[in-house]
């Protein structure tokens, strides 16, 4: 059996994908920081820009 190896091409456009996506999340925390009252986002707020429910143990900062 043979498999062909992964191209250089498929894996540099790869990271040029996840570097696209993080930018986007980057974009989407700056603006929903420059529309907040607070000083800063509450943890809970930026899993609520970024679309992720995060399991958070107790005790842990910006635990509910």
């Amino acid at each position: 059996m043979h498999v062909a190896p992964l191209s250089t091409t498929t894996v540099q456009e790869d990271h040029v994908a996840v570097a696209l996506a993080e930018i986007e999340l980057c974009g989407e925390l700056m603006i929903a920081a420059s529309a907040a009252d607070e000083d800063r986002l509450s943890p809970d707020r930026i899993d609520e820009v970024l679309m992720v429910a995060a399991e958070r143990p107790v005790g842990a900062v910006g635990a509910g």
